[in-house]
C-alpha cells in the first residue's frame, strides 16, 4: 500500500471534509492551501496539519503526488492545468467547471502526463447506488425505458453560510443547477448513459438572501430513454430518489433511506435491498480510496474526466435552455 502526498486546495466546507477523510483513510501525507488565513490556520490547527500554505506555488513546490481541488468551480480548470503540468493526479470537486474553457487543454495534459483525473461526484462511491447499477447492467429487469429523479432539502438548514459562498452566483458555480441538481444528473448518466438533449424550467422561489434558482425541473433524453429531474432547495424533507423503469421491473434508489428497492409484479410489495449503516464521510473516504487505487493500479477512477465533462455539458445545456426556452443539445460539437 503506497502513501500519497496529498494536497487539499481550498479548506472550506468540502475541503475540510476531504482533509478529514484523508486523515481517516490513513494513506496520505496531507498538506493544504487556502488564501483565507484565518480559515487555513483554524483547519490546520484542528487537524494537526503541519504544512498549510498561503501560496499555491509553494504548496506545489513540495511535490505532491495528488491533489483534491475544492475551490469554487470557476477556478477548477486553471488550477487543474497548473497541477497537471507537474504530473499531479487530480480529484476535482463537482462540477468540473462553469464553462468549457480550458477543459480540452486539461484533457490533453492528462493524456500526455499519464495522470489520473477524477471528478468528485461522490454518489458513485455509494455502495447502494452501485448495487442498483449492477442490477441494471445485469439486464435482470430488461432494458431501461424511463428515469425519474426527485430530490429536495432545506438548503439553508444544512448550509447556513450559503450567502457568503460560491452558491450566491452562477458564475462561481452557484444556484441549484450547478450545486445540487448536477449530482442527480451525473448519477442518472451513470445508471442509464449520457444525456443528449434537455429542456428546463427554474426559478428562485424561497431561499432567502440570494437570487439564484432554488427550484429546477428538467426533461432530458438519455440516448432514447426519456427522463425527468426535479429538485428544490427549500422543502423540509431531505430526500434523494432515482427511479428507473425497465421492461420487466422498476428499480428505485433512495439515498435518504439508504436502500434500493425493486418491484416486478403489479400489486406486490417492494423488495428492499438495504445498505449498511453509514455516515456521510464514509462515501468520501471510499471516493478517496478508489482515487488512490486508480493512481496505484493505473485504472479508471469512479468518475473520469470525460464523464465529468459530459455532466458539465449537461449543466451548460440546462442553463442555455433557461435562456432560450427550448430544447438544447449536449453535443460536444
Amino acid at each position: 500500500m503506497n502513501t500519497q502526498r496529498l494536497l487539499i486546495i481550498g479548506v472550506g466546507s468540502i475541503g475540510e471534509r476531504h482533509l478529514r477523510c484523508a486523515q481517516r483513510l490513513g494513506r496520505a501525507e496531507v498538506t493544504c492551501f487556502d488564501i483565507n488565513a484565518s480559515l487555513r490556520d483554524s483547519v490546520a490547527q484542528r487537524y494537526g496539519v503541519a504544512n498549510a500554505y498561503d501560496n499555491l506555488e509553494d504548496a506545489i513546490a513540495v511535490a505532491p503526488t495528488a491533489a483534491v481541488i475544492c475551490v469554487p468551480a470557476h477556478l477548477h480548470i486553471t488550477i487543474a492545468n497548473q497541477l497537471a503540468e507537474r504530473g499531479v493526479h487530480l480529484l476535482i470537486e463537482k462540477p468540473l467547471s462553469t464553462s468549457l474553457a480550458g477543459v480540452d487543454e486539461l484533457r490533453l495534459l492528462v493524456e500526455q502526463r499519464r495522470i489520473v483525473a477524477a471528478v468528485g461526484y461522490v454518489q458513485r462511491a455509494n455502495p447502494v447506488l452501485a448495487a442498483m447499477r449492477e442490477a441494471l447492467l445485469s439486464e435482470r429487469f430488461g432494458r431501461p425505458v424511463e428515469l425519474v429523479a426527485v430530490a429536495g432539502q432545506d438548503f439553508p438548514f444544512y448550509r447556513p453560510a450559503y450567502r457568503d459562498t460560491y452558491y450566491r452566483d452562477r458564475s462561481t458555480g452557484g444556484g441549484a443547477i450547478q450545486d445540487a441538481l448536477t449530482h442527480l444528473i451525473n448519477a442518472g448518466e451513470w445508471l442509464v448513459g449520457p444525456i443528449d438533449r434537455v429542456v428546463a424550467d427554474a426559478k428562485h422561489a424561497v431561499v432567502p438572501g440570494v437570487d439564484v434558482e432554488d427550484t429546477v425541473h428538467v426533461l432530458a433524453n438519455h440516448g432514447g430513454i426519456p427522463a425527468s429531474y426535479s429538485l428544490n432547495q427549500h422543502q423540509a424533507p431531505n430526500e434523494f430518489t432515482i427511479t428507473v423503469i425497465c421492461e420487466r421491473g422498476t428499480l428505485r434508489f433512495e439515498l435518504h433511506e439508504n436502500r434500493w428497492r425493486w418491484m416486478v409484479e403489479p400489486g406486490n410489495a417492494w423488495h428492499d435491498e438495504p445498505g449498511a449503516l453509514v455516515e456521510r464521510d464514509d462515501f468520501f473516504v471510499a471516493q478517496l480510496r478508489t482515487f488512490f487505487e486508480a493512481i496505484e493500479k493505473q485504472e479508471p477512477p469512479l468518475c473520469s474526466l470525460e464523464e465529468g465533462m459530459q455532466t458539465l455539458r449537461v449543466n451548460l445545456a440546462i442553463l442555455k435552455s433557461l435562456e432560450t426556452a427550448s430544447w438544447v443539445s449536449t453535443s460536444a460539437d
